[in-house]
């Protein structure tokens, strides 16, 4: 029999959480600032450590790692603006050239004997609608970007209160060593994970992008940008910046090249995150698939197309809270994929 103080303690938990996420998305456009602003210094405060390492000051290495994130936010933000601008204009060109694609694909089937009504095919689809949801999803990208200077300085005040931080907890700490363990813990696994997924998204983009120009794909800096920030969002993240770039090429390649494209899109993707990532990662950070899935629908709904980027950081950021602590231990193997520690399970059970 559940015990009633438990129960009420269980209700109150539950409550709490509702109040919680309820005020977060009510807040989400400030929230959404926060997290990135906090994420992005996770990554730069390594950078941080290591100039200090080098004897480099500190007040050099703080106005140096500041530059590199504004040059790199205004990069991408003129990269995205300027292609996107060009892309509007040849839209009606490239929506003529899916038409005329549709339209060769159904006379191919119908001279290879099946059946198919060509008028009510081109009715159903809608080009204007589909290019029009592309733009939009690029624009809304575009849009966050040319706001991401509340980001950086939210950046700048996190770095620049990154020393004074590590005293305070220090002082917080000072008569439970265990917490501040367990808090360097949870701060060193959380920068680990921010750096290697940052640096394997940059890779998949650089690659594609590359592999993009080679083949003459058009705008192949933006769909590279587009495919190392969608390399954030899992599962689908992927799929969904692969869409137009190879709809531009099936447009205006050969479908030899078109196919070779495609290929190479499976190829990095997978090779660089179901191998590499994992390796530089480390097994113990694993998220379960179901947890994945759901936290992508969850933030998605919560934060808006940005959360859909922050759902699996956010959610490896509270596993990586709960394995840290012993108490709350178990939520994080609750949250694992075991299938990657396969080996740790069965010396477990034996």
């Amino acid at each position: 029999m559940i015990d009633s103080f438990n129960l009420k303690n269980y209700f109150f938990y539950f409550a709490s959480f509702i109040v919680i996420i309820a005020g977060i998305k009510m807040a989400s456009e400030v929230v959404v600032i926060l997290f990135l602003a906090i994420f992005i210094s996770s990554i730069f405060s390594t950078l941080l450590n290591v100039l200090e390492k080098k004897n480099i000051p500190r007040i050099i290495s703080y106005f140096l790692i500041l530059l590199i994130v504004v040059f790199i936010s205004f990069m991408f933000a003129y990269v995205i603006n300027i292609s996107l601008n060009d892309f509007v204009e040849n839209l009606p060109a490239y929506e003529e050239k899916f038409k005329n694609l549709i339209i060769n694909s159904i006379h191919f089937a119908q001279v290879s004997g099946f059946e198919i009504d060509k008028q009510k095919i081109l009715n159903t689809l809608s080009f204007s609608s589909f290019f029009g949801y592309t733009t939009n999803i690029i624009g809304s990208i575009g849009t966050f970007l040319s706001k991401f200077l509340l980001v950086i300085i939210g950046v700048a005040f996190i770095l620049a209160e990154s020393k004074s931080f590590q005293t305070k907890l220090k002082v917080i700490f000072r008569n439970n060593a265990r917490k501040l363990e367990h808090f360097n813990l949870f701060s060193y696994n959380i920068q680990r994970y921010f750096v290697v997924k940052s640096f394997t998204s940059f890779l998949t983009g650089f690659i594609i992008a590359i592999v993009l120009s080679f083949f003459g794909v058009d705008y192949p800096i933006l769909w590279g940008v587009i495919a190392m920030l969608f390399n954030f969002v899992p599962v689908v993240g992927s799929i969904i910046a692969s869409i137009p770039a190879i709809l531009l090429a099936l447009m205006n390649l050969p479908l030899s090249a078109t196919i070779w494209v495609i290929v190479l899109y499976v190829v990095i993707n997978i090779s660089i995150s179901n191998i590499l990532e994992p390796k530089l990662m480390g097994k113990e950070l694993g998220l379960s698939p179901l947890v994945i899935f759901f936290s992508l629908i969850f933030w998605g709904y919560i934060l808006g197309i940005v959360g859909m980027f922050l759902a699996v950081p956010i959610t490896m950021t509270l596993k990586i809270a709960f394995d840290s602590n012993t108490s709350s231990h178990w939520i994080g193997i609750l949250m694992s994929d075991l299938s990657r520690k396969r080996d740790k399970s069965k010396e477990v059970l034996n």
